[in-house]
C-alpha cells in the first residue's frame, strides 16, 4: 500500500496524471484537501477546461485564472490553506512576454501581432507549455508550499512534460536563429540566398501571413534568452526530487494499460511515479477468497438466507479478484508498495464532504 501521506509531506509539486474519466481531478482535489488539513499552503491548478475541479470543490461559479481560496474547517484548525485555479493559456503567455520584453514598445508589438494572437490561443503545444510555466510560477509564489496539478488525459499530460524541452530546443534551432537576424527591409532579412525560399513560402501561405511571421520574430528579438532560461528552469522543476507524479487509474484493462504506458514514459523522461492510485475498486468483503465463500454457501444448504448471503459474497469477491489480476501489470512496473486503492462509493462526489470521505479511505489506515 502506497504511503500517500508521506508523498504529500515530501513534495512541493504533485502532478496527477491518468486517462479521462478515472477520477483524476477528484484525486487531485483530495490530495490538496488532505495536505491543507495538515497545515500545508496548497494550490490545486487544473489544465483541463472542463468544470470537474470546480464541481468537486463545490464552486458553483467555477474557477478563475487566478488562485481563489477555498474555506473549510480542517484547514483553519491546522493553519493550512487550500486554493484552486484554472489555466488561462493566453493570459499566461501574455504575462511571459511582459516579463521578458525589453520595454513596453516591444510588449505592444508582440501582443498586437496576429501570428502571436493565434499562437497564444490555438497553437499546438502552447497550452502544455503554459501549463508548465504556470506550475513554475506557482511554485515560486510565497503564498504556497505545495502545487497540485490536474493534467489532461495521459497522452496530453506527456505533452505537458515535454513542452518545455521542445521550446528550448526550438530556440536553439538554426531555423529560429536565422529568422531572428536583424532586418530593415522585409524579405532581405536572410540575405539573397534565402529570398527564393521565403518567396516560395509566401506563395503557399500568403505574403501577409509571411510578413506577420517575420514581424513576430523580429519583435521577439532579445527575448529568446529569457524564454530559454525559463524553459530550462521548468524542465529542472519537473524532474526535481521534490516533484512527485501520481498516476490515477480504474480497475479496467484500458485504463491500466494506459497507466502502464504512462509510467514507462515517465521513466524515459527521467522521472518515476511516486504513487499509483486505483480508483473505484471493489472492497474486500471480509477475509477469504471467492472459493471460500462458495464453500460456505454449500455448507449452508438448508438455510436459504445464508446460502444467498454467501453466494452474493462469492460473486463480489470474484469481482475483486478479477480486479487484482487487471491491476497486476501496473504493480509489476511500480511495485506493490507504490499502489493505493480507493473503493467504489455509493454516490457521486460533488462537494468538500465527499472529498473528505474519499480522503478517509486513502489516508486513514483503519479504512
Amino acid at each position: 500500500m502506497a504511503d500517500v501521506q508521506r508523498l504529500i509531506d515530501a513534495s512541493n509539486v504533485i502532478v496527477c496524471c491518468g486517462s479521462g474519466g478515472v477520477g483524476k481531478t477528484t484525486t487531485a482535489a483530495v490530495l490538496g484537501l488532505e495536505a491543507a488539513a495538515h497545515g500545508r499552503k496548497v494550490v490545486v491548478v487544473t489544465i483541463d477546461p472542463a468544470r470537474r475541479l470546480a464541481d468537486a470543490l463545490g464552486l458553483k461559479d467555477g474557477l478563475a485564472a487566478e488562485p481563489q481560496r477555498i474555506d473549510f474547517s480542517s484547514a483553519k484548525a491546522s493553519g493550512g490553506e487550500l486554493w484552486a485555479m484554472m489555466l488561462d493559456t493566453e493570459a499566461t503567455f501574455d504575462s511571459l512576454v511582459r516579463r521578458h520584453a525589453g520595454d513596453r514598445a516591444q510588449v505592444d508589438r508582440i501582443l498586437a501581432n496576429p501570428l502571436y494572437r493565434n499562437m497564444a490561443g490555438a497553437m499546438s503545444g502552447t497550452q502544455e507549455y503554459m501549463a508548465a510555466e504556470t506550475l513554475h510560477a506557482l511554485h515560486g509564489d510565497d503564498r504556497f508550499d505545495l502545487v497540485v496539478v490536474d493534467t489532461p488525459p495521459s497522452r496530453n499530460a506527456l505533452d505537458f512534460l515535454e513542452a518545455p524541452g521542445v521550446l528550448a530546443r526550438f530556440l536553439d534551432h538554426r531555423a529560429f536563429k536565422l529568422l531572428m537576424l536583424p532586418t530593415k527591409s522585409g524579405l532581405r532579412v536572410l540575405g539573397s540566398a534565402a529570398q527564393p525560399i521565403l518567396k516560395a513560402i509566401g506563395r503557399v501561405v500568403g505574403s501577409d501571413v509571411l510578413a506577420e511571421a517575420l514581424a513576430f520574430f523580429q519583435a521577439f528579438a532579445g527575448m529568446e534568452t529569457g524564454f530559454r532560461d525559463r524553459a530550462d528552469e521548468v524542465v529542472a522543476l519537473i524532474r526535481a526530487a521534490e516533484t512527485s507524479f501520481v498516476v490515477v487509474a480504474t480497475p479496467r484493462h484500458d485504463t491500466i494499460s494506459e497507466a502502464v504506458w504512462f509510467t514507462q514514459q515517465l521513466v524515459e523522461q527521467g522521472v518515476r511515479a511516486g504513487a499509483v492510485i486505483i480508483n473505484r475498486t471493489q472492497p474486500a468483503f471480509g477475509v477469504g477468497t471467492a472459493a471460500d465463500a462458495t464453500a460456505s454457501a454449500r455448507a449452508a444448504v438448508g438455510n436459504d438466507d445464508l446460502v444467498a448471503l454467501w453466494t452474493n459474497v462469492a460473486e463480489l469477491r470474484t469481482l475483486r479478484e478479477r480486479e487484482r489480476v487487471l491491476i497486476a501489470p501496473i504493480a509489476d512496473v511500480v511495485g506493490d508498495n507504490a499502489i493505493a486503492t480507493l473503493p467504489l462509493l455509493d454516490r457521486d462526489v460533488h462537494d468538500l464532504a465527499g472529498l473528505q470521505a474519499i480522503a478517509g479511505h486513502l489516508f486513514d489506515p483503519s479504512e
